[in-house]
């Protein structure tokens, strides 16, 4: 048997765009001479549209695509995720559905039943679970489709499960002879690795063949790597489809033998990877072809500049170093080395004199060597964001963040200056990451892409003399692991101190994190590239209006 893996990459409500993406992936499976060809979740109208879901125009037509698809379906079986109106009353007014069209016609609708509302997903709002599973007897072979959520929940697998119920287990204990899955599952840390364990799990202990269709594409600041799967009866995984880019070819089923197209690479090149894609997607999908980012110096930017470099093309990239007063000489060299081996537009717009004037006008001190005038030093901030600004209006170039996660967590950076941007590209990105990444783009390259001395340099933000970030904050290597364990892991302040790091420093920048202080600036992000789970972003979810304060005696 043959079988066609349909891994696009949709766009959010694109319907028309995204129905041609499809009828190319049959066109494709059918000169491949395939039998079956499997499309991801929601690929017709996008994952997640979110409340579009609830217009009344989409409700009214959710059914309107298929008639442009299903008659392009002669001679094989077609699996794509879509949605369906709920004949009752009662309930969502939407299933998340996987269409099985087969030789021209509609054979019906495998309807999802377990719906997440973690992290990013938030499907209870939208769409109503289905309580019934069948199969689809094609050629003689049961199909069982699974609609993403519903085949993760293998109790064999999973040492902890969200729900009682197994869609795909119930499936196989019909009968089914192939399980097909259509999802749209995000990227974070691990989560490749996860899925390729899981579904080969599966298939062994159940000695049935399973296709796994991935989406791939960025949405928002939501990054779907695609990475889709067939693993034969045996768990062998025959196919692994390449991560972050579009994946529509064949693969024999019956041939049991690893195919070569599979991915390889390690975590933190699959990051980088992950970041490039959301940013081209990012820029792409909402009109852009250029952006603009403020260059400092430090290994956020240069960062930020390399990716942007790499998704868009250094032609396409303009970096704009803004000196003041306390600027070293050593950032601005720093910097032109930098553009140099990027290939990509540099501005110089000095600041010090727009900053004169704000201090006289005013009637602030300059910054002392401690901060002792932090509005003067976020004022410095702010004009540099306003220069951006003016840059990006002018010149209708995207805006690109250069934040990390490791100072947004802890609310180090100033609100309408360093935080403004049309997206946040490493905001998800732990300091200690950040610096993996450049080493990693280093070796990469067999040379010095970002130029060692930023790597090297102490981090500052240089808003006042002699400033460096262990003025204020502890250092990245002890923060950044609680704050890895606070995020990702959701450990408490007792979990976390128990795994032997410093109570004291782990209370105290806790307490920063959950300052309403903070949460309000973090609420006025723009959204943010995710790499990992539970991130700064649309997946976490805190009233700016709470009281967390916290001590060591409370507990």
């Amino acid at each position: 048997m043959k079988v066609t893996i349909g891994q696009i990459n949709t766009t959010n409500g694109d319907i028309q765009g995204n129905v041609a993406k499809i009828l190319r992936a049959i066109k494709k499976a059918r000169e491949d001479r395939s039998d079956i060809v499997v499309l991801p979740e929601l690929s017709i109208h996008g994952y997640t549209s979110q409340d579009w879901f609830q217009d009344e125009d989409i409700v009214s037509s959710a059914l309107d695509p298929l008639q442009q698809i299903i008659p392009n379906t002669q001679g094989l079986t077609a699996v794509l995720g879509t949605i369906r109106p709920n004949p009752d009353k009662d309930g969502r007014r939407l299933f998340n559905s996987a269409a099985v069209i087969h030789d021209g016609k509609l054979l019906g609708f495998a309807d999802k039943t377990l719906l997440p509302e973690y992290d990013v997903f938030d499907d209870p709002r939208y769409f109503e679970p289905s309580n019934t599973r069948k199969l689809f007897e094609i050629s003689g072979l049961k199909l069982g489709v699974a609609v993403c959520e519903d085949f993760w929940n293998d109790k064999t697998f999973w040492k902890g499960r969200l729900y009682e119920s197994d869609p795909t287990d119930e499936l196989i204990e019909l009968g089914a002879d192939l399980i097909v899955s259509v999802n749209a599952s995000p990227f974070n840390k691990g989560k490749i690795k996860l899925r390729c364990d899981m579904v080969a799990h599966r298939a062994r202990e159940e000695k049935i063949p399973i296709v796994f269709v991935n989406l791939v594409g960025g949405n928002d600041g939501i990054i779907f790597d695609g990475a889709s799967l067939v693993a034969d009866e045996e768990g062998d995984i025959i196919l692994q489809a390449k991560a972050f880019e579009e994946f529509v070819e064949t693969v024999e089923l019956d041939v049991r033998k690893p195919d070569s197209r599979g991915i390889t690479g390690n975590e933190t090149e699959a990051i980088r990877r992950a970041l490039v894609l959301g940013v081209r997607d990012y820029a792409h999908k909402n009109g852009f072809k250029k952006a603009v980012l403020g260059l400092s110096g430090g290994i956020d930017s240069a960062l930020v500049a390399t990716l942007a470099c790499e998704a868009l093309g250094p032609e396409n990239v303009l970096c704009v170093m803004m000196p003041s007063p306390f600027s070293s000489e050593g950032s601005i060299s720093d910097s032109q080395r930098l553009v140099e081996n990027l290939g990509c537009e540099l501005r110089i717009e000095p600041i010090s004199d727009a900053y004169d004037v704000l201090l006289h006008q005013l009637k602030f001190e300059q910054p002392e060597r401690g901060g002792e005038n932090l509005a003067a030093e976020n004022m410095q901030s702010r004009i540099r964001g306003v220069i951006i600004m003016a840059i990006s209006n002018a010149e209708g170039r995207l805006v690109l963040a250069t934040g990390n996660k490791s100072e947004l967590a802890v609310g180090y950076c100033t609100l309408y200056g360093d935080t403004n941007g049309g997206i946040a590209v490493i905001g998800d990105v732990l300091k200690t990451e950040a610096y993996a990444l450049a080493r990693q783009i280093n070796e990469s390259a067999g040379n010095e892409v970002i130029p060692q001395e930023i790597i090297d340099k102490a981090p500052s933000a240089e808003l006042a003399p002699d400033q460096f970030d262990s003025d204020s904050l502890p250092p990245y290597e002890l923060m950044d692991p609680i704050l890895k364990l606070y995020f990702e892991n959701k450990l408490s302040l007792t979990e976390i101190i128990e795994r032997g790091h410093d109570p004291e420093l782990v209370y105290s920048l806790l307490n920063k994190v959950e300052s309403p202080a903070n949460e309000f600036k973090r609420r006025q992000l723009p959204p943010t590239l995710i790499i990992s789970k539970n991130a700064i972003g649309i997946g976490r979810r805190r009233p700016v209006t709470h009281k967390f304060r916290r001590t060591p005696q409370e507990d």
